[in-house]
Parts: C-alpha cells; structure tokens; sequence
C-alpha cells in the first residue's frame, strides 16, 4: 500500500506539472479594450527629483582657486578700552550677543585686560590695488592691523572705510601690492535656498579653514541692526571666520560671513555680495556710507489690515507716519499710504522700503507706487540724507596722536642700567627691551625681554632713543637688521620688520 500511494502521489506531481506547462505555453490572451482614463481618474504625476549623484564629487579645484586671495587679519588695539557701549553689534561690544545672534571673530580678548589686545579674523582681497573686505567688529578700534596670506607674505593695512549698520571694513593694505590674488564679488540675488557655497577663514586661529554647506535661507533679519538682509547658511563658521569670504560654486564671494546663532550650530549669516558691491566704491572714497531718507515710520502690512484698507494687494510698507518737514511730507506722502513699489522694484514689507531708500543717494529722484484710500497712484520723493539715528559718528574713535615707532611694533625700551649690566654680563650702553607685546612683529622676530639692542642697521646703539629713531628712519615694512646681547654675554642677531605707517 506504501508503494501504491507514493506512485499516486508521483502520478499527481507529475499531472500538475504538465497541466502548469500547458498553462505556460499557452498564448495568452489579447487584453480587453479598454477606454482613455479620464483626466479625473489619471494617477497622479509623480515628482522625480534631479540625479544629485555627480552633482558635487569634489570642491578642492574650487578651494585651490581662490584661497590664495583669504587672508588672515592680525588686529591689535592701542590702548585698553571697556566693552564698547551701545554698539549695533550688541552692548557687550565686538564679541557680544545681539538678538540672538553672534558677531563671531571677535578680534579682542577680555576687556579686562590692562594691555594692548590682539586677535585675529578673516577677510579676502577684491582689488589688485591691495583693497581687503572684512567686518567692521573684527578692525573697530584697532590701531595696527596686519594681513596675512596663506603663501606666508605678511602686510601692514589700514582702515579706509567702516559702515557699522551693516559690519562691513575696506582696508587697504600697505607697502607692495604686486602681484595680488585677488576673487570677484558674485550676484548673491541669484542664490537659490540649497545651492551649494563654501566657506573659507581662520576659526579659532585655524588658518585657510575650509567647510561646505548651503543657503539655507535668504533675506534673514537677526536683529543686528537696521538694514538686515542675511544669507543664512549651514557651512561651518566659527569664531575667527568673520570677515571672511562665503563661495558660490563659480568662486565668486556671495557673502561675508559675519555672525552666528548663539542657541544653535549650523546656522551662520553673511552679508549678502549684492549690498557690498553697491557700498565698495562709497566707503573706498570717502569711508562712510551716506544714505537716502524719506522720514517716515512704516510696518509690515498683513492680510487683515489689506482688507481693512480696501487695497488688492497683501504686501508692502504701510505708512504709519510721516515727520514734518520731511522729504516724505514734502512729496505729500500720507498715514495709511501703502507703498507696493519703490524705484519700480516691489516692496513687500517695511524693512524692505528701510533698504531700498537707504542705497539710494542723498538728492536723488524716488518713485513709488503707493494705495491710498483703495486707489494707485504715483508719487516722486527727492531724498534727503538719512540722519546718523545709531549715533555711529559719536562711536568712532577720535584722532590720538601715532605711536613712537618703536611702541608699534611692540617694543617697550630703556636705557642700560649700569647694575643689571654687572648682575647679567649685559653691555653698559645700549636699548634694553623691557617688554614685547604678544604677537607683535617684535616677538616675531625673537626679542624678548632682557635682551640689549647694541646695534641696528649697521650704527651703534648706545640708549632707547637710537633704537626708536633707527625704526622711525627705516622704510616702512623695511626689516632692521639688529645686533642684540644676551644675558651672560653671547651676542645674535635679529630681523625687525619696521612699523608701515
């Protein structure tokens, strides 16, 4: 019975089997007519992203291109100062909060401090003629400031134009500015939110630090001050990467970068290209901006207060109001005015208007477009100078008289003292260093206290005030040769760079 059953069950297999290959061989069928879908019953369209896969294999042809021109800005302040008050960077001064967000790159050390300050921040070369962009907090205060390049040139600039409100500094740099490596400044208006920028600067004193990230917004208003227009970014920034240059994938500079969220990581701002290339050619001339008013106080218009107004629109800048004697009172700008166009760009918010009327010059035609009772209609302002609100003028440092020659470079000097020359085998004449400023071009070039200057560019030394007049007769950025003793009698020599101006 075992047999007969396990030959049934082999006969079924092997039934099933055949009527499985009559079933594949088969032709099959013709499909049934069937109707178009309707555009109601159609599936939907699915989105199909862009490959991305060879989108971005390398940024180092990029970074090789432009780093050359990054540079490392070595600031120091002359004199100790406390935390500069009122500073639209926050009341804590350079390094201090401000609505949330943090101006890093701060160039001092605590404020406490007795001595000269020094730090470092970043900034890029935009002209062959040796002019530098950085932020106005890294330089404000300084009294020496010194570029470096990644090629290791190192050269003395000064400040020849700062505009606080929007943190941006032009400097120019002194001695040889042959030879520069110099990038362009981009069109940041074009950046879409996830295009691809990096970023390039010296955090934490980490020279020609590189980071790639995205826009990840445009347009951001931190609160800094009042013509706000951030590109905010997730490529890593850090203290010490203010002023440095933000990349497009074209190597042109789409931003500054400037400040960081204080409660957040990956969240940085720049100043958008696009407002620094309408300020360059002002601050590089006269070293200030000067801006166009209208005199009025404005808001945000939102949906209901559009409707309240009987207008078709639901942005703009709403006239709350108009000053008298104003450019805006004299054009016969009205409260209530909703103004949608300024110059025939679109207006869509009060901070918007703020901006646009701030880059135009003083005495200057402005046409709007403006609703008023539910109605368009036109009206030409010529602006006025808009009046120093910040009180930025009463912030800038006043003229102090220059520093001895010797003081800039970092050195303070005495005269030999007989005793210490017989306590340290020390020669009875000369310039006996007292003290070096750190990071100074003195400690740069190996003085440090207790050494005795006996001789500088080929003549004697015999007191402090040879030393410093030999400095002041070099030609700036000229290395002095210096012949130095040494407690307990060795004598060597050293290269000091003079002060560049």
């Amino acid at each position: 019975m075992k047999g007969c059953r396990s030959t049934g069950v082999l006969a079924l297999v092997l039934m099933l089997s055949a009527c499985r290959r009559g079933q594949e061989e088969a032709p099959a069928p013709p499909p049934a007519p069937t109707e178009a879908p309707s555009a109601d019953s159609a599936p939907a369209k699915q989105v199909m992203p862009p490959d991305m896969n060879a989108a971005l294999a390398s940024v180092a042809p990029l970074v090789a291109s432009v780093q050359p021109a990054v540079v490392k800005v070595e600031v120091r302040d002359a004199a100790p100062t406390r935390a500069r008050r009122g500073s639209p960077w926050g009341d804590e001064g350079p390094g201090g909060t401000f609505g949330g967000a943090l101006p890093f790159g701060s160039p001092f050390e605590d404020p406490r401090d007795e001595g000269p300050r020094q730090g470092l921040g970043s900034g890029f070369v935009v002209d062959a003629r040796g002019l530098v962009l950085t932020n106005n907090h890294v330089v404000q205060g300084a009294r020496s400031i010194q570029v470096h390049f990644s090629d290791g040139r190192e050269q003395a600039a000064k400040v020849v134009g700062t505009d606080p409100l929007t943190d941006v500094a032009v400097l120019q740099l002194q001695g040889d500015v042959k030879k520069l490596p110099v990038v362009k400044l981009g069109d940041s208006d074009a950046l879409r939110v996830g295009d691809w920028v990096v970023a390039i600067g010296n955090p934490f004193g980490l020279d020609s630090s590189v980071s790639l990230g995205i826009v990840s917004a445009k347009a951001r208003d931190i609160q800094a001050g009042p013509f706000d227009d951030f590109l905010q970014t997730d490529a890593a920034i850090n203290p010490g990467n203010s002023g440095g240059p933000l990349f497009n994938l074209q190597g042109e500079v789409v931003g500054i970068n400037t400040a960081i969220a204080g409660q957040g990581s990956g969240i940085g701002f720049a100043v958008p290209s696009s407002l620094v290339k309408q300020l360059l050619p002002q601050l590089e001339k006269e070293g200030t901006v000067t801006r166009g008013w209208l005199g009025v106080a404005v808001q945000d218009v939102t949906p209901d207060l559009g409707t309240a107004l009987g207008v078709p629109v639901r942005d703009g800048a709403l006239v709350t109001d108009v000053t008298q004697g104003t450019p805006a009172a004299e054009a016969g700008l009205r409260p209530d005015d909703l103004i949608v166009e300024a110059g025939g760009r679109p207006i869509a918010s009060g901070r918007a208007l703020t901006r646009t009327v701030a880059l135009k010059a003083p005495g200057s035609t402005l046409p709007l477009t403006v609703y008023r009772a539910g109605k368009k209609t036109e009206v030409k302002v010529t602006l006025g100078t808009r009046p120093d609100l910040e009180g930025v003028a009463a912030r800038r440092p006043a003229e102090e008289p220059e520093a001895p020659a010797h003081q800039r470079v970092g050195l303070t000097l005495s005269d030999m003292d007989p005793r210490l020359a017989r306590a340290q085998e020390l020669p009875r004449a000369g310039a006996l260093v007292t003290d070096v400023v750190p990071g100074s071009s003195a400690e740069r070039a190996g003085l440090v206290p207790g050494m005795v200057v006996v001789e500088a560019s080929g003549r004697p030394v015999r007191r402090a005030s040879d030393l410093a007049q030999a400095l002041r007769e070099a030609e700036p950025g000229e290395s002095v040769l210096l012949r130095v003793a040494m407690p307990g009698g060795d004598r060597v020599l050293r290269a000091l760079k003079a002060p560049e101006s």
